[in-house]
């Protein structure tokens, strides 16, 4: 018998910040077994009426929705209760609260945080220049960069510029081979433009090159997976990040979303200092 809870995540637009308040809340629990059943661009009462449908006689069923329309809302609540069925509003009265603290009313559009505005065209372009400036690449023009990140091979450079590209942030990420393979306009600039350093333990690099080895099929490359190899890099990593007195982050034990948090409050720092 399954004894899993089905989680029905019912959103009015792409899920997507329904899907990150689900991930931030189940960390929380450790013996939480559940399925997920992903319900995206709900916007009428015969859509909800037909999710519904689905649920009736099931149990252990949980109700998790993002819906900004309260009349759709509220339709949902009500038909969830009749077929008693916990049924909660990732949002609660945050909108409404808000509404009340800036003295304004809500607009209640869905999809509105995907709206076509500046912001929205910055985010693009913030992303374009990231993957064209991915591992050292295009370093002619890497002083346009928002954030410059340094590392030696598989410290996260590359998916936590990613993520802060989504961000809006332009992010080029260097590997770093030796003092030599950083380009000369950041050591000239380098107080100019937020620097970081991406390290890790040595132990953990292995693992994670070891890894990618595997998945490259790849047994050749001795010294790229040997510890003690390994080892000297991230001295002399560490090394170069104090001679220019760059700060450091250790993505040992951190998910690329930490890291990428640690990178934009070092960001924010530097950007008062300057």
């Amino acid at each position: 018998m399954n004894n899993s809870y089905q989680i029905y995540l019912i959103s009015d637009s792409t899920g997507e910040t329904l899907d990150r308040i689900f991930i931030a809340l189940k960390a929380q629990f450790k013996n939480f077994s559940y399925e997920t059943n992903h319900f995206s661009f709900t916007r009428t009462k015969n859509q909800v009426l037909k999710i519904l449908t689905n649920i009736k006689n099931k149990k252990k069923i949980i109700i998790l929705y993002t819906i900004v329309d309260n009349n759709l809302s509220k339709f949902l609540d009500q038909e969830a209760e009749k077929l008693k069925v916990a049924c909660f509003n990732a949002l609660g009265d945050l909108i409404l609260s808000f509404s009340k603290q800036l003295d304004q009313e809500a607009s209640f559009k869905p999809s509105g945080q995907h709206a076509l505005n500046e912001e929205y065209y910055e985010r693009i372009e913030a992303i374009q220049f990231t993957m064209n400036h991915d591992d050292g690449n295009l370093s002619n023009d890497i002083n346009k960069s928002d954030i410059i990140l340094l590392g030696v091979s598989r410290t996260s450079k590359t998916p936590t510029s990613i993520y802060l590209a989504n961000k809006g942030f332009k992010v080029s990420n260097i590997p770093l081979v030796n003092e030599n393979s950083i380009p000369n306009s950041i050591k000239i600039n380098k107080n100019k433009i937020c620097i970081i350093g991406l390290t890790a333990e040595p132990n953990r690099l292995v693992e994670v090159r070891k890894n990618r080895m595997s998945s490259l099929k790849d047994n050749t490359s001795t010294n790229y997976v040997n510890f003690e190899k390994i080892s000297q890099e991230v001295e002399e990593a560490k090394k170069t990040f104090q001679k220019y007195k760059w700060p450091v982050i250790d993505v040992s034990r951190k998910s690329v979303e930490e890291t990428a948090a640690s990178v934009i409050k070092i960001f924010e720092i530097s950007k008062k200092n300057v």
